[in-house]
């Protein structure tokens, strides 16, 4: 299983051989319950997608908002610091959502205290200005905040409070835990009489997917294991944010002081709101300096005089919550109950995605035996107590060299496949297993490098990795997806070029049907190349090579356009011993819009910055911000193509026609470029050019970035436009809005409105308006509010936006 290397040209490893060769049953799905009905009723905007970043956010189910939307409109829901009876409706439901809550943690308000926050972070932020932290002095040591190396960003951020308070902060490795001897808890003599410590540890390692033992809550607080040896009474938080989404948790048994927890992470909706658990016995510790609204029962405004509220919870939350959302939470643990059974299950069922997949993954061979990818765990995804739903690995080339993780998600873009990619806000658990020391982490930022940012080599070595989580809508077929487009990446790289986005049954796999590409220079130096392109330059990444055209031949057809292909030999040829020394120029490359696929020539004239038209056109979204692959790695499925000698530009891309672009601003070539079935916007505005530019479809039942349907659903996409406008003299267009039309119907209704827009006869001559349904001309379109659905081109001097 884990450790049969996979032959070349197999499938990923058979589920059911899976099943057969374990010792332990997993648990696929939800008994009765159909996954995929579940999937295509709840989940339907997840057709043609594998979205496998649950552990950055899951996804919520269409029932869990309609029922709230219902809610919503069917009920009044006051302030609730107010009295009257919508009010009083808001505070009845708010208290009945506290008493859900604790109860899916298996205890109650005689135990626990639910103060609501904006998130996991506002919660760790809460309980680091509130411990009653005692600073050291003649006659004590002073408190201890000891936190695991392997934690999240907003828990290490607890120690800028600490330290502040003259409070000692020590990091703990999990190794000094597994390792540390149990203790006498008599001997540590009275603690009550002893400064409070606080150690903060994850349940969920939300880098690798590793579990800590929940039994360490107990053997800290008896004080039979300690983090570090100190005199004193030992509290315990436990940042739960990562392990909830998709287990369950009991308090009653694990009694943590303070547990903090996103909701988001749980249901998918609301974001922007979490809670902090609070054991009733600690609660009273708490120290607060701040107060707000709703926190007092009395102060004065020209003396210093306040009075806390008795209620922990009002105590804590300043101000009115964010009480629609915490209404949301009633909706969200009903779905979640109705649609899998509780928690239990959905740990059952992500356990024994992730099992597989981790199972696939680590049989993965190249030819030579190498494997394709390193893993990173403290566990062998030996059983769901040890282990999330989460892999966090790299790729490695068959010479054992780590691929790029931000190669790699730039290729699952492509494949409509997400992941999650660096350090997971987890830098402490990033340099344990990726090996990266202290000073690495301060060199890396000397040479550019920062959290969250593609620099994914550095030297050769990696700053992060590559992770994929499973939520409880996740299925096999998601799983699949995914290891057939590693397979198809690295083990049958032929395979994955060019890339057609994924289809509803098989997101992830690359066409059945592919033209044989040529591959771009492995030799080529990518000193002079920016990450975008790169990553285009890189075999590994894109291997369909660029058009490749003779300056003085650029007016024959396209179909006579010539294309090359040299060995690497070849091209390292008159380089004497293929190191320093004179070099020969064997390949011209252009990026006429930058972030696109480049543009070979063997012959090209000189501008006043360089190859002319390179770099000229630059690829913007509706606000006029500047695209790059980091942001669509579908950029680089544009090809463009310069015809000096006619004066244009030729866009191609696979699923639409040729588009041409006049080269100078001032051409008078005009032309109108649509798709059948698509609405028509035009800018009235000093258009000279309009065209429409769209990604490939990524369905083959309904075209995105079209109008899918022209039945009575009336499902509209939003396209966009190219036109031309008013010079860009470095600042962004100012085409006004109100200047806009919209043009739906039949084509004599389209072109009655385009007369009352005065738009020249020559310019109505060319348009080919195709002929809608009648019935949808009075319709009001609804473009979906989709990120990035489309792409406008900013051209030189001229600005293209959305339309």
């Amino acid at each position: 299983m884990a450790g049969e290397a996979a032959q070349p040209g197999v499938e990923p490893l058979a589920f059911a051989r899976f099943l057969d060769s374990s010792p332990q049953p997993f648990v696929y799905g939800y008994g009765g319950r159909s996954l995929r009905e579940m999937r295509e009723r709840e989940f339907g905007r997840l057709a043609g997608t594998v979205y496998l970043d649950h552990a950055g956010a899951t996804l919520f189910p269409q029932s869990q908002l309609t029922s709230f939307t219902k809610d919503l409109m069917e009920n009044l829901y006051g302030n609730p610091h107010s009295q009257n009876i919508s009010s009083k409706l808001t505070y009845e439901t708010v208290e009945q959502v506290r008493y859900r809550i604790l109860a899916h943690f298996c205890t109650s308000p005689e135990d626990y205290t639910v103060i609501f926050t904006a998130g996991s972070t506002a919660a760790l932020k809460l309980v680091a200005e509130a411990f009653p932290w005692v600073s050291p002095g003649p006659e004590s040591s002073g408190s201890r905040f000891c936190y695991l190396t392997d934690s999240h960003t907003s828990v290490v951020g607890m120690r800028k409070v600490t330290t502040a308070m003259n409070v000692t902060c020590i990091p703990v490795r999990p190794e000094d835990m597994w390792l540390a001897e149990k203790q006498d808890a008599a001997a540590a003599g009275d603690p009550d009489h002893q400064p409070p410590h606080l150690f903060c540890y994850p349940a969920q390692s939300n880098f690798s997917g590793s579990r800590y033992p929940l039994s360490w809550i107990g053997e800290v607080k008896s004080g039979q294991m300690r983090p570090v040896s100190a005199p004193g009474k030992w509290y315990v938080l436990l940042d739960a944010a990562a392990y909830v989404g998709t287990s369950p948790l009991d308090l009653s048994v694990h009694q943590a002081d303070f547990v903090p927890i996103s909701f988001y992470k749980i249901f998918g909706f609301p974001t922007g709101l979490g809670a902090l658990l609070v054991n009733n016995r600690t609660a009273p510790l708490l120290r607060k300096t701040y107060f707000g609204g709703g926190t007092a029962a009395a102060y004065l405004a020209g003396e210093d005089f306040y009075i806390p509220r008795e209620s922990v919870a009002e105590r804590f939350e300043d101000g009115t919550i964010s009480f629609l959302d915490v209404i949301a939470l009633k909706h969200g643990f009903d779905a979640l109950e109705n649609l899998t059974g509780g928690m239990e299950c959905i740990r059952q069922h992500t356990f024994t995605l992730a099992r597989y997949t981790y199972a696939s993954l680590t049989a993965l061979r190249y030819p030579n035996g190498a494997p394709v990818v390193r893993i990173y765990s403290d566990s062998e995804f030996s059983s769901p107590e040890v282990q999330g739903p989460v892999i966090s690995f790299n790729v490695l080339d068959d010479d054992g060299n780590i691929i790029g993780y931000s190669q790699v998600d730039k290729m699952a873009s492509l494949h409509n496949i997400h992941v999650r990619t660096g350090c997971f806000c987890n830098t402490g658990a990033c340099q344990r297993h990726l090996g990266i020391s202290d000073e690495m982490v301060k060199k890396h930022l000397q040479a550019g490098h920062v959290c969250g940012d593609d620099m994914d080599l550095i030297d050769g070595q990696p700053t992060g990795s590559v992770r994929i989580s499973f939520g409880y809508m996740s299925t096999l077929e998601d799983a699949q997806a995914f290891l057939r487009f590693i397979i198809a990446t690295w083990l049958h790289p032929s395979l994955s070029q060019p890339l057609l986005p994924a289809t509803p049954r098989q997101a992830g796999a690359p066409p059945a049907e592919m033209e044989a590409q040529n591959t771009m220079p492995a030799t080529m130096d990518r000193g002079d190349l920016s990450p975008q392109e790169d990553a285009l330059a890189d075999p590994g990444v894109w291997n369909s090579s660029p058009t490749t055209v003779d300056a003085v031949t650029l007016c024959l057809p396209l179909l006579e356009a010539t294309r090359t292909q040299r060995t690497p030999s070849e091209k390292t040829a008159g380089i004497p011993g293929g190191g320093l020394g004179s070099h020969v120029v064997t390949n011209l490359y252009l990026y006429p819009i930058k972030s696109c696929a480049a543009f070979e020539v063997t012959r090209w004239p000189l501008g006043n910055q360089g190859l002319l038209y390179d770099r000229s056109w630059m690829v913007v979204n509706h606000n006029g911000i500047c695209l790059s692959q980091k942001q669509e790695p579908r950029l680089c499925l544009i090809q463009p193509i310069i015809d000096l000698q006619q004066r244009v530009m030729i866009i191609k891309a696979q699923g639409m026609e040729p588009i041409e672009v006049p080269l100078e601003e001032n051409s008078q070539r005009a032309q109108i470029c649509q798709s059948k079935g698509e609405c028509l916007r035009l800018w009235r505005k000093n258009f000279s050019l309009v065209v429409k530019v769209f990604w490939p479809s990524m369905s083959s039942d309904q075209t995105k970035f079209r109008l899918s349907k022209k039945s009575e659903e009336k499902t509209w996409q939003r396209s966009a436009c190219l036109y031309n406008s008013h010079p860009f003299s470095g600042e962004r267009g100012t085409v006004s809005a109100d200047k806009q039309i919209q043009c739906f119907g039949t084509s004599a209704a389209i072109k009655q409105k385009l007369r009352h827009m005065a738009v020249p006869k020559e310019v109505e001559s060319e348009l080919q308006l195709p002929a809608y349904a009648t019935a949808t001309a009075t319709q009001d379109p609804k473009p979906l509010n989709e990120a990035r659905d489309g792409i406008s081109i900013l051209m030189g001097t001229r600005q293209a936006r959305y339309c």
